[in-house]
């Protein structure tokens, strides 16, 4: 699921943007970026958004089996789990395919 920003992620967000552009501009910050601790790192950030959406297409799979054995589970909440579990994924896929493209396209970048 995705996670409520809070205002210590969007400053941090914030300082790390203000410190690549004065990198980019070669002048010194005049205000050092402070690490909130507590705060994950992008690669956990990652990890933990696709282990959620497998964790949902698990879930929806096992609604799926538990319905097909004929348990008592209404056909709504099987298919809405599916559907669910199939726009984590396409979600995923998208931003995937950005953070590609993004990568993509800085890498060719003349300097």
């Amino acid at each position: 699921m995705i996670e409520k920003t809070n205002a210590a992620a969007i400053q941090l967000m914030l300082a790390q943007i203000r410190s690549y552009e004065a990198r980019a501009k070669n002048q010194p910050l005049a205000v050092e970026t402070e690490v909130v601790s507590g705060q994950q790192s992008f690669g956990d950030m990652v990890k933990g958004a696709v282990r959620s959406v497998s964790d949902m297409q698990k879930n929806a799979q096992k609604m799926s089996d538990a319905y097909d054995r004929g348990e008592d589970l209404p056909l709504t909440d099987v298919v809405l789990s599916m559907q669910k579990a199939s726009i984590a994924f396409e979600a995923t896929l998208q931003i995937r395919n950005k953070v590609i493209k993004a990568y993509e396209d800085i890498k060719n970048m003349p300097v």
